[in-house]
């Protein structure tokens, strides 16, 4: 990675962040230290108001995009398939315009079908509360005359009007109530009483929950209200499915509005770099970094624009805050998930792709082993990598489950499995023979083996670990350290083997030797006594643990098989093939997923824990380049 320094004239900006864009190797660095002086913080640009308007584009297009997809009922799928489109295309002002007036249409509708539809809720919720009182041949807006009073009342479904009435009667008050309707959460009724005895009244209806209703700017019967409000409902719902008609209507300006969301996207990425520049309105000014491999490019661009600039190495002080690329091929590029999961190495420390691929690959395809579900993982990575294209963490996940898949099979064939023993239950089942495809081992019958050789697979991953970490330490000039911690233990590992063959003791003694020297080799007095007890507790303990881990390569081989045979043998119980295919096919179906995620689990363990715990140095800053970074197409350079 090289540090850049670049300068150029104001006027140039937009041009020059533009051409960056396109050129898509250079992240322009946060503003450093300096900015603590006021004469540097003065410089720096601060005006985001042109980023906040992309922003609220963006925001406006998605709205636009969600709309067409729910009011035209267009699926996008699990995957949206990209399309390409020339640079020329992607960039050009006449379809940005386009896009951007249908995007307004569409929101404009949008927002009126939103309204229309809040009023419709208020025209629902008013209706409801008219309904119980549409056999009232009353205007709801007449109160009662001089000496008589109506009141609209409301009060618990379980009241017993009659027992009111009672009460009401023997009260003493010139009142009446009438039962309009009911349901099993309220009663309706009218109260007619004389206007002297009114509070005589309400002191009986109040306790058993009575309470007054109305119903503002209300003139007629609850029926013509509730006339009216079909009407209105109606004509409501008629402007609903005009709004929506209109926005469907714009279903064909889909493939234009994703255009302009990848545009807006780009736009946004270089205001957001714009805000890392330096100017006082003369010159503008920025740090930055590029890989080395695209210095060509970037020392074309630069000379074709007439910039200052220059590109060197990082310091020693630097390299912290260097980001990094890690550098891929087709069969270590889909590992970038899985680094990029757990975390990315130091600029200072080694590419763990190329070194974790093998590994991870083979890894996983022992612990799924099976034929059956290797076709299906392989196929699965082909068609969608060829038919959608994929790019970031989806397309190294579909690349490494069909490299992983490759592997499955192979194993599957090494131990003879098709979902479990799905072909020899099939042809038990048709002919009443025995079958079974060739297998040069089998789960069930060499655990044992399996298990020994799963742990030197561990040993082997975990001395290959050792040996990066010894070739880091010799290059940073810590012979010392790297002959007492991993010189050391390679002489114990193969005093162990020798002394398990038969061969001599004497490789182990001279291991143990070096274990006691080299672990106190830097201490004083009684700290060499602890420090060669810490030391060996931590290491055979710790190499133990890691050696053992990889039991879990046998385990989860075993689970995958037996489970999948099990389900096989459930299905043929009833001696049917259509039940057992049927039975199969959803047991299988189980156990292929949930293996799909535990073998991925379980290998990241490995690799992260018991792997890189040798060597790797994580905490690196990922490279993040202003580029054009697109969801729904594919930019093709001209």
């Amino acid at each position: 990675m090289k540090k850049l320094h670049v300068m150029a004239m104001a006027d140039q900006r937009e041009e020059l962040l533009r051409e960056l864009l396109r050129l898509g190797c250079v992240e322009i660095s946060e503003p450093d230290d300096r900015l603590a002086d006021p004469d540097w913080s003065a410089l720096l640009e601060r005006d985001r108001s042109k980023l906040v308007s992309t922003k609220n584009e963006i925001a406006g297009v998605d709205t636009a995009l969600s709309a067409i997809r729910k009011y035209a009922q267009l699926k996008d799928g699990l995957f949206i398939k990209r399309h390409p489109i020339t640079e020329q295309e992607f960039l050009s002002a006449s379809t940005t315009e386009e896009a951007k007036e249908v995007s307004s249409q569409i929101n404009l509708r949008l927002q009126a079908l939103t309204h229309l539809q809040s009023e419709e809720s208020r025209l629902q919720a008013r209706q409801a509360s008219l309904s119980p009182w549409q056999s009232l041949d009353m205007p709801l807006e007449m109160e009662g005359t001089e000496h008589v009073l109506l009141r609209l009342m409301v009060c618990p479904g379980t009241t017993d009007i009659g027992s009111v009435k009672t009460e009401l009667a023997a009260s003493g008050a010139a009142a009446e109530l009438l039962e309009i309707s009911g349901d099993k959460q309220q009663r309706y009724a009218l109260l007619i009483c004389h206007r002297a005895d009114e509070e005589c009244a309400l002191e009986v209806l109040r306790p058993r929950g009575f309470s007054v209703t109305s119903f503002q700017n209300a003139s007629g019967t609850a029926a013509e209200n509730l006339q009216q409000i079909e009407q209105q409902l109606a004509e409501n719902r008629k402007q609903q499915e005009t709004a929506a008609a209109d926005i469907t209507a714009c279903a064909g300006a889909r493939d234009a509005l994703r255009v302009y969301a990848d545009r807006l996207n780009a736009e946004a990425s270089k205001e957001s770099s714009a805000e890392r520049l330096l100017t006082d309105g003369t010159i503008v000014f920025f740090e930055g970094w590029a890989p080395e491999e695209s210095m060509n490019r970037v020392e074309a661009l630069m000379k074709e624009l007439g910039c200052a600039w220059e590109a060197r190495d990082p310091t020693e002080e630097e390299i912290p805050d260097v980001p990094v690329k890690l550098k891929n091929n087709w069969l270590t590029k889909p590992l970038n998930m899985v680094t990029e999961m757990y975390s990315l190495p130091t600029y200072d420390n080694v590419d763990p792709n190329p070194l974790m691929a093998p590994f991870f690959i083979l890894f996983y395809g022992i612990m799924m082993a099976d034929m059956g579900y290797g076709l299906l993982m392989m196929l699965a990575g082909f068609l969608v990598t060829r038919k959608y294209h994929p790019k970031g963490t989806m397309g190294n996940m579909f690349r490494l489950a069909g490299l992983c898949g490759i592997s499955t099979f192979i194993m599957g064939a090494l131990t003879g499995g098709f979902f479990g023993d799905f072909l020899t239950q099939v042809v038990k089942l048709t002919t009443g023979g025995d079958f079974a495809l060739p297998a040069l081992f089998t789960p069930l019958n060499d655990t044992l083996m399996i298990l020994i050789g799963a742990m030197a697979l561990g040993l082997v991953q975990i001395i290959t670990g050792m040996a990066i970490s010894f070739v880091r330490k010799i290059k940073r000039g810590q012979v010392m350290d790297a002959i007492w911690e991993e010189v050391t233990w390679w002489v114990v590992f193969a005093g162990i083997g020798c002394m398990a063959l038969g061969v001599t003791n004497i490789v182990l003694y001279v291991g143990i030797v070096m274990v006691l020297v080299g672990s106190g080799w830097n201490a004083k007095g009684f700290g060499k006594i602890t420090a060669i007890f810490g030391s060996l507790y931590n290491h055979v303990t710790g190499y133990f643990g890691d050696i053992l881990s990889y039991s879990r390569l046998m385990a989860l081989m075993l689970a995958g098989s037996v489970i999948a045979q099990v389900f096989n043998t459930l299905g043929a119980i009833p001696g049917n093939l259509i039940i057992f295919i049927i039975i199969s096919l959803v047991g299988n179906a189980l156990n292929f997923a949930l293996n799909l995620l535990g073998c991925y689990v379980h290998d990241l363990r490995l690799q992260c824990l018991e792997y890189f715990g040798k060597f790797y140095e994580d905490g690196g800053k990922p490279f993040r380049p202003l580029a054009i970074n697109t969801k729904y197409v594919d930019v093709e350079n001209n």
